[in-house]
């Protein structure tokens, strides 16, 4: 029997070092610039759903296939594979803490195809077809606050179906297979976090599967695909106080008493500060129902006060550009002044809404330095991405 030849195809490590490297580089890139206002850290148990397409590589053993089809009716001279086909994967599971999850798959392998010649003079084709359903435990190890390495271990049950035709002197003893088989599979790779609510993922899995004629053989399968978590947000409590300040001290003279008039009060101010994670969902200007208590607590605390004007003032932290954070403090400004005056009757005229956007933070600039690991420094600028009411007036 000659030599088993195999139709050129791109080396499949290779291809696999390639988008890990391509990963890597965008992981580097994205956690080096932040253009956007963080909404919080995401939760560590949530479901998710996705989908991944790649390569699949065939391992099995196509002479002795081509042997056992055969019987003693012909021997091969020569046979050509096509070992490589498209492979994808759909799934869904469950991340029961930071490093644990269990994941449900379908998976399609693609075709293997190949031609035998055969001696006396004939030929013996055939096409074989994987696809079937895996349960895995799937391990993460962060390796950023974005970039994780995964790996899975689990079992698969696959379906082989086979089909083999003859032309010449080859007779094959069998026209078409079809074999459901348990076995093990494993698989590495690379996830990294593009936003709380979608993941990128590449992986190499390694699947036993049956040939459809009594032997097992290995499948390697390479995909990138995308993950979609669901319900990460993390909800914020609102955050409220009160800081009234203190009327200015009376200066006494050495006059003579003036004649008793009505005594009217300086107009008093008070400052409202609340987290902007309590009032909006992440980059957004909407008020959220959490935000909406917390602008009806303040109202309704105010109750009986005259008001002369009152300041909405957004502030976002020192991450993004100078523009965006101040396009997005106005917008959340104007969204809280819509509010109090549509929704709890102030008075348009008094309300002014202004951008402060990254001026005037809370934090200063020793306390939180750039050196901070992405989620330490999100964390510790929470007190500059708030909006600030002050509000001037008498009882």
């Amino acid at each position: 029997m000659q030599p088993t030849h195999t139709l050129p195809q791109a080396p499949f490590h290779r291809l696999f070092l390639a988008a890990l490297t391509a990963l890597t580089c965008q992981a580097t890139a994205q956690a080096a610039s932040t253009d956007t206002e963080p909404a919080g850290t995401p939760a560590d148990s949530y479901y998710y759903g996705g989908a991944s397409v790649g390569q699949s590589r065939s391992h099995l053993h196509t002479p002795g296939m081509a042997a056992q089809l055969l019987g003693g009716s012909a021997v091969t001279t020569d046979i050509q594979q096509d070992k490589q086909d498209t492979a994808y994967k759909v799934f869904g599971g469950y991340q029961f803490n930071r490093y644990v999850g269990a994941e449900l798959g379908y998976f399609d392998l693609g075709k293997y195809k190949f031609t035998a010649q055969t001696l006396p003079p004939g030929s013996l084709s055939g096409v074989t077809k994987v696809r079937g359903f895996n349960l895995d435990v799937v391990g993460t190890w962060p390796m950023t606050d974005a970039l994780s390495l995964i790996g899975r271990v689990g079992a698969q049950t696959a379906k082989t179906s086979g089909t083999f035709t003859t032309t010449g002197a080859a007779i094959s003893n069998q026209s078409s297979v079809h074999k459901h088989q348990v076995d093990v599979k494993a698989g590495v790779g690379l996830q990294y976090e593009l936003s709380p609510a979608m993941f990128l993922r590449t992986e190499l899995e390694h699947l036993r599967v049956s040939d459809g004629l009594g032997q097992r053989n290995g499948v390697n399968m390479f995909t990138v695909g995308v993950v979609f978590p669901f319900g990460r947000a993390e909800t914020r409590p609102a955050k409220v106080a009160m800081k009234p300040e203190a009327p200015a001290p009376m200066v006494q003279r050495d006059e003579p008493a003036p004649p008793p008039m009505a005594v009217v009060p300086p107009p008093q101010k008070q400052r409202v500060s609340l987290s902007a994670e309590s009032l909006f969902q992440f980059d957004q200007s909407q008020v959220q129902p959490a935000g909406q208590a917390a602008l009806g607590k303040f109202v309704a605390d105010l109750s009986g006060t005259q008001y002369q004007t009152i300041t909405v003032e957004g502030h976002t932290d020192r991450l993004g550009s100078t523009d965006y954070n101040s396009a997005l403090s106005q917008r959340r400004a104007d969204a809280v002044k819509a509010y109090l005056v549509q929704q709890q009757g102030i008075d348009a005229t008094k309300v002014t809404a202004v951008s402060k956007g990254e001026s005037e933070p809370v934090t200063k600039a020793t306390d939180c330095g750039n050196r901070l690991h992405r989620a330490a420094l999100i964390a510790c600028l929470s007190p500059d991405r708030r909006v600030d009411i002050e509000v001037v007036g008498n009882r």
